[in-house]
This record gives structure tokens, C-alpha cells and sequence, in this order.
């Protein structure tokens, strides 16, 4: 009796199940149906959109050109027209951000990931070079990849800044400091002055590949958050917001890049002191001090300006609260 009505508590549960499933599948259908109404109807709108802004940009040419052949009167509203030309680029503008980018976000996950793996065969290979491999060549291979890394980076950004996203000035800048940087140290030929700092450089390579990647986690975990949240754009890539519950992982972090800041600090002191040695002839060792301090500089400022701006946001979140 007791098998009886278990199988038959079974059966009534595997028709609860039946139904539950059909109600799934009429949901899918007609989350596909709105999907695609959805698709169609930003379709339409990004290609008004760009038809639009194509028209404006000839219209704006074409009033430049009958500038000089026109009345007072005609001036004062072809002025007025290109003042509307202009607002109307930027609500278009404001219109995209809400559209989404082709390609947009398969691109930028693809940057992350590429900066991921990056960062990982640097440490392994920096890691290598420390302690396994003690070759100029070898050393060379580290450097050029690091140029290689640098300049795939800013080409890769000057793309996605292309594409919307929002990448502040300094760290664009950073990128090329430090493109700069490794090319003087792939150029600086073996000798008493490189052995001085080779170990130095590798062990703060080291470290720096290692900040990257809690930056990493850091920066994907607080997007992934705000996209869920619908706070943030796909195509972000640093976060300018700043919600209270981010504050513990920044905290984490801060200490791991202020040591970083201060390593490049000391980075550039000891360079300038190896230029007073007697034997000091390379001019690589000048050139590598300076965007050593540049960095320090850039990077130590800017942290501290973006978390006095996100210690008062979370304030200010604090007090809403």
C-alpha cells in the first residue's frame, strides 16, 4: 500500500511537473517573439539613426559652404540651424548609449580576457627570469613581450573608446609610458648597470603582474555586479559609479597598489642614483628613471583622486540609506 501510494504521489507530481514545463515553454516562445520584436525594432532605430546623423553631417557641410553667400538675416538662421544640428548629434548620442554596439561586447570581453592571460604569462615568464633564467636573451624576449602587450593595448582601447566606452585619459596615457618604457629597457645592452637593476625590474615585474590580476577580479566583479543591476553599460571598462558594497574588495586592494606606486618610485630613485656611478654610461638608465617617476606620479595622484570621489559616493550612499 505504502509503494502504491508513493508511486501514486509520483505520478501526481510528474503532472504538476507536465504543466510547470508547459508553462516554461509558452514563456520561451513568447520571450523569443518579443526577443526578436526587440531585435527588429533596435535594428530600425540604429539604422535611423544613422541615416539621420549621416544627412545632419551633409547638411552641416553644405551650410558652411553657402555661409559666404548669404543676407544678415539668413546668417542669423543658419546659425540656428547649425546650433539644433548640434543638439540633435548629441540626444542621437544619448540615444546610442541606450542601443547596443555590433560586436561591442564580444570585443571588450574578449580585451578583458586578453589582458587576463596577458598578465598571467608575464608573471610566469618575469618568474622565470628572476629565478630560473639568467640570460640577456631571455630577458629580451620578456621586454619585447611586454612592448607587444603595451602597444596591443592601446590599439585595443583606442578601439573600444571608438565604441563608447569610457576609459579615463591617464590610464590611456599610462599605457604608452610604459610602451616607452619597455622599449628602453629592450634596447639597454648587458653590462655592470643592467645587472645593477635587472633583478629589481623583474621582481617588481613580478608584482606588478600579480596587482593586475586582483585588478582583474576587482574591476569584473563590481561590473558583473552593476550589469546584473542594469547600472552599467556592456561596453564599461573601469567602474565610475561606486555603490557601498565596493568599498570592502577596494579596501583590499588599495594597500596592494600603493606599494606598487611606491615600488615605481623607488624604481626611478635607484636609477638616478646609478647615473652618478663612475661607471655609468648608458643613456637607457635616464631614460627608463623618468617614465619610472612619470608612473608614479600619474598613478598615485589618480588613485587617490578617484577614491576621495568614491569614499564620498559611498557618503553619500550611507546617508540615503
Amino acid at each position: 500500500m505504502a509503494c502504491g501510494a508513493s508511486a501514486a504521489e509520483c505520478l501526481r507530481e510528474w503532472e504538476e511537473l507536465q504543466d510547470g514545463y508547459q508553462h516554461i515553454q509558452d514563456n520561451h516562445k513568447l520571450y523569443k517573439q518579443k526577443l526578436e520584436e526587440l531585435t527588429k525594432l533596435q535594428d530600425g532605430i540604429s539604422s535611423s539613426i544613422a541615416r539621420q546623423k549621416k544627412r545632419l553631417k551633409e547638411l552641416a557641410l553644405s551650410l558652411k559652404k553657402c555661409k559666404a553667400h548669404m543676407s544678415p538675416e539668413q546668417e542669423e538662421s543658419i546659425q540656428e540651424t547649425q546650433s539644433l544640428i548640434k543638439e540633435r548629434q548629441n540626444v542621437f548620442f544619448e540615444m546610442e548609449a541606450y542601443l547596443p554596439k555590433k560586436n561591442g561586447f564580444a570585443y571588450k570581453d574578449e580585451y578583458e580576457k586578453f589582458k587576463l592571460y596577458l598578465t598571467i604569462i608575464l608573471l610566469i615568464v618575469s618568474f622565470s627570469c628572476r629565478f630560473l633564467l639568467n640570460s640577456r636573451v631571455t630577458d629580451a624576449v620578456f621586454n619585447f613581450l611586454l612592448v607587444w602587450y603595451y602597444c596591443t593595448l592601446t590599439i585595443r582601447e583606442s578601439i573600444l573608446i571608438n565604441n563608447g566606452s569610457k576609459i579615463k585619459g591617464w590610464w590611456v596615457f599610462h599605457h604608452y609610458v610604459s610602451t616607452f618604457l619597455s622599449g628602453v629597457m629592450l634596447t639597454w645592452p648587458d653590462g655592470l648597470m643592467y645587472q645593477m637593476f635587472r633583478n629589481q625590474f623583474l621582481s617588481f615585474s613580478m608584482y606588478q603582474s600579480f596587482v593586475q590580476f586582483l585588478q582583474y577580479y576587482y574591476q569584473s566583479g563590481c561590473l558583473y555586479r552593476l550589469r546584473a543591476l542594469g547600472e552599467r553599460h556592456n561596453m564599461d571598462l573601469t567602474v565610475e559609479g561606486f555603490q557601498s558594497w565596493m568599498w570592502r574588495g577596494l579596501t583590499f586592494l588599495l594597500p596592494f597598489l600603493f606599494f606598487g606606486q611606491f615600488w615605481q618610485l623607488y624604481n626611478a630613485v635607484t636609477l638616478f642614483r646609478m647615473i652618478q656611478h663612475p661607471e655609468c654610461k648608458e643613456w637607457q638608465v635616464l631614460m627608463c628613471g623618468l617614465p619610472f617617476f612619470i608612473l608614479f606620479l600619474g598613478n598615485f595622484f589618480t588613485t587617490l583622486r578617484v577614491v576621495h570621489q568614491k569614499f564620498q559616493n559611498k557618503n553619500k550612499d550611507t546617508k540615503r540609506n
